[in-house]
């Protein structure tokens, strides 16, 4: 299971054409995703203090595009990224992702819980 953090306007937008683009496919060549242990890292960095968010769980066995473990920023850690178009059937749950008051995230409480049958 691979997670991916974007806009409830951008996944609505995706949901009618039939597939999901992020900006960063354009921009970068590839869809920006992280792991379970590394999505709150990645969303109090990039995303702080932003609303209609949600997270997008997607089945790495699902995705039609390559998926390559990549350390972009020379940081020592690998994260997933997408080299194509998301298709929409690889996408098996979508969780709101509120900011807290203070604009940080937090998981949900259960969030864990929710992939015991992905391992």
């Amino acid at each position: 299971m691979i997670l991916h953090i974007t806009t409830r306007k951008q996944w609505e937008d995706a949901r009618l054409l039939g597939i999901y683009k992020d900006s960063s496919l354009a921009d970068e060549g590839f869809i920006h995703c992280s792991t379970q242990a590394q999505i709150l890292r990645s969303a109090n960095e990039y995303y702080q203090g932003q609303s209609n968010l949600l997270l997008l769980c997607i089945s790495a066995s699902k995705v039609k595009a390559p998926i390559l473990f990549e350390d972009s920023y020379q940081k020592g850690e690998s994260f997933p990224h997408i080299y194509g178009s998301l298709n929409l059937d690889a996408v098996v749950r979508e969780i709101d992702f509120p900011t807290n008051a203070d604009g940080t995230f937090s998981l949900p409480e259960d969030f864990y819980s929710l992939f015991q049958n992905e391992k």
